[in-house]
């Protein structure tokens, strides 16, 4: 059983049409019982670093998390705020991150380049794989997906950065440590790459 775990702020039902799609069926919850027993998770989020785990803490799930992700060692896949949610915290607030993974979440700092980038990152870009991954099988470099975004992760160990994306600087657009991955994009609505990248993460 697949639970799409419900922080308040997302996209959950396209996740879930992507799923059954890929002939998966999923639950949309915030129930203990049905997190506790799934054999595998997602934690998607659209919106602000803050309010997400805010929302987290009052449904009372973070104990059960941790336990499902860090202890019993079930696969997780988060998804743009999702995978911010990961970090140990975000330039965008105060609150503290689930801290599963050595990260913070920044905003897009161009620097001194001369070039105009928009904020927030929209639309297509392709991704450069860092790593080895089942959850990349048959997705390569210059591979498509989409984006919206006005913050990143940047971790603190290459050993856990998946791939990178250009966007007026390198960042990390998916990451990895042991049953923790998290994709800056979207791949619920990144069509055959995004359906293939879910269909790995949930055959692996």
């Amino acid at each position: 059983m697949i639970a799409i775990v419900d922080c308040g702020m997302g996209n959950h039902g396209s996740i879930q049409n992507m799923l059954l799609r890929i002939g998966v069926e999923s639950i949309i919850t915030t129930d203990i019982d049905v997190i506790k027993s799934a054999e595998k998770l997602i934690l998607p989020g659209v919106g602000a670093f803050d309010k997400a785990m805010d929302n987290l803490h009052r449904i009372g799930i973070i104990p059960t998390l941790n336990e499902q992700v860090l202890e019993k060692k079930i696969p997780i896949l988060g998804i743009c705020l999702g995978m911010h949610l990961f970090s140990n915290n975000s330039e965008e607030g105060n609150t503290a991150g689930l801290g599963w993974i050595d990260a913070e979440t920044v905003k897009f700092d161009f620097g001194s380049t001369n070039e105009t980038f928009r904020i927030p990152h929209m639309g297509w870009n392709t991704i450069d794989v860092q790593q080895a991954s089942s959850i990349l099988d048959d997705i390569y470099d210059e591979s498509r997906f989409y984006f919206v975004h006005s913050y990143h992760v940047r971790c603190q160990s290459s050993a856990c950065v998946l791939a990178t994306t250009e966007y007026g600087m390198k960042f990390h657009s998916a990451i990895i440590k042991d049953n923790i991955v998290g994709t800056q994009f979207h791949p619920e609505k990144s069509h055959k790459f995004g359906m293939k990248l879910l269909s790995n993460f949930l055959n692996s």
